[in-house]
């Protein structure tokens, strides 16, 4: 048994989805739901025992932004 779900599109997004009346949409979206569906159950599992906290992910994209940011400001720097 299959369970309805309503979703919303942009309504340019709809004129060009109906210009490919062809296309099965809704087994499109199925498809790609599941295939979704997979990714975060895979990184459920990978992460379950993780001691790794959103503080931690902060933190850590902080440091990564910093560094690239060096990194640009050097390359940039090289260039004049």
């Amino acid at each position: 048994m299959m369970a309805n779900m309503t979703l919303a599109i942009p309504a340019e997004l709809k004129k060009e989805m109906d210009k490919l009346a062809f296309v099965n949409w809704s087994e499109i979206a199925r498809t790609a739901i599941k295939e979704k569906v997979i990714q975060f159950q895979v990184i459920e599992e990978i992460t379950k025992n993780s001691k790794f906290t959103e503080k931690d992910a902060l933190e850590l994209g902080k440091k990564v932004n910093h560094a690239m940011a060096e990194k640009f400001l050097k390359k940039w720097a090289e260039r004049k």
